[in-house]
C-alpha cells in the first residue's frame, strides 16, 4: 500500500512536535504540507515551530502554510505554563530551511481540487479554525476529503480546560461544530484515548540515536510531568490512528457542542439530533507506544 497522503494542521506545541518529527521521520507518510494555526500559542510562534521541525527532519520540500491566527468569535487560551512561551519548553530549532507562506485555507482548497477525491487525508492537531473555514468558504473541496482524523474533545471523561471541555474544541467552540456538522464524517481522538499514552524516561531515552529522535527525546524531558512520566501524547495519537487504526475502539456517537459562554464552551454534548462523529474511545497502550518508537529509532 501507498504511504497517506497528509495535510498536517497544526499549532505546536510539544505533543505537536512529537507527532510531526514521527510523521516525517517514520517514513510512513507523504506530508504534502503543514498549515498552521495559533493555539497552544499565537500563530507567528506555531509557524516557526512548524519550519524549525522540517528543518530538524531536512525537509526542506515540504511547505508551510500560515492559517487562522485566532478563532472564528473568541480569545484563545492561555497555555504558556505547559508549552512555555515559545511553545516548547525553550528547545533550540536549526534555521528554517523554507519561507512561511500565507493561505492555508485557499492552498489545502487548491490541493483537494487538484487531486482526486478521497486521496488527501487532514490531520488536525489543534484548535479547528482553519478547517471549518475550509469547510464553510470551499465546501466543494471539503467533501473531497479522504479520512479527517482529529486530536479534540471528550466523550465520557472529565476535561482538561472545563469540567467538560477540551482545550482544542474550547479554543474555536464555533470552528469545532462547524466541522462536526459539515457532513463529513470526521475521527476525533478525544481525552478518552489520548490520557492513557504517556512516556517514561526508559522510553525518552530509547529513542535517542538520530537526529530527529534526539530531538524529540528533549521535546519529551520538557513534556515530563513528574519527573518520571510525560504529560499525555495526545497529538501522536491521530498519527497513530491514521496508520494503525486496528490499535483502537472506535464508535459513532451522535453529538453536538457546547457554544455557550460557560466554562464547558466547546464540550461534546451526546444528542440523538446531533451530528455522526467516529469516536477512538480506548486504546491499546503498549501497541500505540511501541509504533510511535519505529518513528525514531
Amino acid at each position: 500500500m501507498s504511504n497517506p497522503r497528509v495535510i498536517i494542521d497544526t499549532d505546536p506545541g510539544l505533543d505537536d512536535a512529537v507527532a510531526i518529527l514521527f510523521a516525517l521521520g517514520s517514513g510512513r507518510f507523504d506530508v504534502l504540507g503543514l498549515t498552521t494555526v495559533a493555539g497552544n500559542i499565537g500563530l507567528d510562534r506555531t509557524t516557526a515551530n512548524a519550519l524549525g521541525l522540517l528543518a530538524v527532519a531536512g525537509r526542506g520540500d515540504i511547505p508551510v502554510l500560515m492559517g487562522a491566527e485566532r478563532p472564528l468569535r473568541r480569545w484563545g487560551i492561555d497555555v504558556v505554563a505547559i508549552h512555555g512561551s515559545d511553545g516548547l519548553g525553550g528547545i533550540t530549532l536549526p534555521p528554517p530551511l523554507v519561507t512561511p507562506q500565507t493561505g492555508a485555507v485557499e492552498w489545502m482548497a487548491r490541493q483537494l481540487r487538484d487531486n482526486p477525491a478521497g486521496t488527501i487525508d487532514i490531520l488536525a492537531l489543534g484548535p479547528l479554525t482553519n478547517i471549518a473555514r475550509l469547510v464553510a468558504d470551499h465546501p466543494d473541496a471539503a467533501k473531497r476529503l479522504g479520512r479527517l482524523i482529529i486530536m479534540g474533545g471528550t466523550v465520557d471523561e472529565p476535561g482538561n480546560v472545563g469540567p467538560r471541555s477540551e482545550f482544542n474544541f474550547a479554543s474555536d467552540p464555533e470552528a469545532t461544530a462547524i466541522v462536526l456538522q459539515g457532513g463529513l464524517t470526521p475521527t476525533i481522538v478525544p481525552l478518552d484515548v489520548t490520557r492513557r499514552v504517556r512516556a517514561d524516561m526508559d522510553y525518552v531515552n530509547a529513542l535517542r540515536g538520530t537526529m530527529h529522535g534526539d530531538v524529540t527525546a528533549q521535546v519529551l524531558e520538557a513534556y515530563l510531568q513528574d519527573g518520571k512520566q510525560s504529560r499525555p501524547l495526545h497529538d501522536p495519537c491521530v498519527m497513530l490512528l491514521a496508520l494503525a487504526p486496528d490499535l483502537f475502539d472506535i464508535e459513532t456517537r451522535m453529538l453536538s457542542v457546547d457554544l455557550s459562554d460557560g466554562a464547558d464552551a466547546g464540550a461534546l454534548q451526546p444528542n440523538p439530533n446531533g451530528s455522526p462523529v467516529a469516536c477512538a474511545l480506548r486504546v491499546d497502550v503498549p501497541g500505540a507506544l511501541a509504533l510511535l518508537k519505529t518513528g525514531f529509532v
